[in-house]
């Protein structure tokens, strides 16, 4: 299973962390060991200070596909799922500052939270697709498809450029703004559109 995530996906998230807008989906992907058990909090490692959270729709792909067009891109995935992209948001700093890849800061253990899908039947529209996290029973970070640059499909094929797509594959769509620090007894809940999808807590 590969873990494929798609940074700089929303206008007011580029804005938020002063990142240049890019003219095509920026990619980088987390290992299989990324994935945080269901049903486990999520430890701060001891090695960053500022670990934040980024609530991101997902897309479970259910065929192999290489070099898909966008107009086809929708046969290859059936359920739409939320999730969390933790990243230590200190070291992605000193990696950025030093031209280095980020995967220390994006593809740590637990770094990724893959909570429950939806089949994607029970959606009117996939570009309107409302998202929440709450900490603490507070809305920190809330979200729309509709304001993807990006969508979905186009995601798919552009990726499909560079990586075969295999059954069981997670592309992360992106983050909205609102990102910030975790804490410990934090308890962080994921929603579609009031529906929940995951709760964390974290230790």
């Amino acid at each position: 299973m590969k873990i494929i995530c798609i940074g700089r996906n929303y206008t007011k998230h580029i804005e938020e962390l002063q990142n240049e807008r890019p003219s095509e989906p920026v990619i980088f992907l987390k290992p299989d060991t990324a994935v945080l058990p269901k049903n486990m909090p999520f430890f701060i490692p001891d090695f960053s200070d500022d670990i934040h959270h980024e609530v991101e729709i997902l897309v479970r792909i259910n065929r192999v596909g290489k070099h898909i067009e966008p107009q086809f891109a929708h046969k290859y995935y059936d359920e739409i799922g939320l999730g969390i992209d933790f990243t230590a948001r200190d070291v992605q700093a000193k990696l950025k500052e030093k031209g280095l890849p980020w995967e220390k800061a994006k593809g740590f253990d637990g770094s990724a939270v893959i909570g429950n899908f939806i089949s994607k039947s029970e959606f009117e529209s996939l570009q309107s697709i409302h998202f929440e996290l709450t900490n603490n029973g507070t809305s920190v970070q809330t979200g729309c498809t509709s304001n993807m640059l990006w969508q979905i499909d186009e995601l798919i094929s552009y990726v499909s450029q560079y990586f075969t797509l295999k059954i069981g594959d997670i592309i992360f769509t992106g983050t909205p703004e609102g990102v910030a620090k975790v804490n410990i007894n934090d308890v962080l809940e994921g929603f579609i559109e009031g529906k929940q999808m995951f709760r964390i807590q974290i230790k």
